[in-house]
């Protein structure tokens, strides 16, 4: 049974630190800060998250809850729009996608070292497991496609 994601004490810490050093351009080459307004406030809300692809991947980008339903979840649901930053910025449109379509980008987030090693717990599935385990595990992990917004077009 995969676990409930609960920030403690030291996640919070960390994502401090993270969320200082991205905006900076620097920390892990692999993570974004992750900005979207919020759902009620209008506030911009921001936490460092892993995308899966990059903007120069013919085969697209995505961004992957792996802790379920969590705030930025329900604010990118609201919106429709996040801004990625490692330094730069740059605005995508969020589209999510359905369970059958979201199971191979799962599997590849999966895949990728440095979000697995910390979230797969968060998981009933490993990357090995069946499509069919992968598109059961789906609802559980919303996945949005990411369209870049051209500048001045917002």
């Amino acid at each position: 049974m995969a676990k409930t994601y609960k920030p403690g004490f030291g996640q919070k810490m960390a994502n401090k630190l993270l969320t200082s050093q991205l905006r900076k351009g620097r920390g892990p080459g692999f993570m974004r800060l992750l900005t979207v307004h919020g759902r009620k406030t209008g506030e911009p809300y921001s936490t460092p998250v892993v995308p899966v692809g990059s903007v120069d991947d013919d085969d697209g980008h995505w961004l992957v809850s792996p802790f379920g339903e969590v705030g930025w979840v329900r604010n990118v649901r609201a919106t429709g729009q996040v801004t990625l930053t490692r330094g730069e910025s740059q605005t995508f449109t969020a589209t999510e996608l359905a369970p059958a379509d979201a199971a191979p980008v799962l599997r590849r987030y999966l895949g990728l070292k440095p979000a697995s090693r910390f979230v797969k717990a968060y998981f009933d599935v490993r990357p090995d497991s069946s499509d069919d385990a992968f598109a059961a595990e789906a609802p559980r992990h919303p996945v949005f496609a990411l369209t870049s917004v051209s500048p001045g077009s917002s």
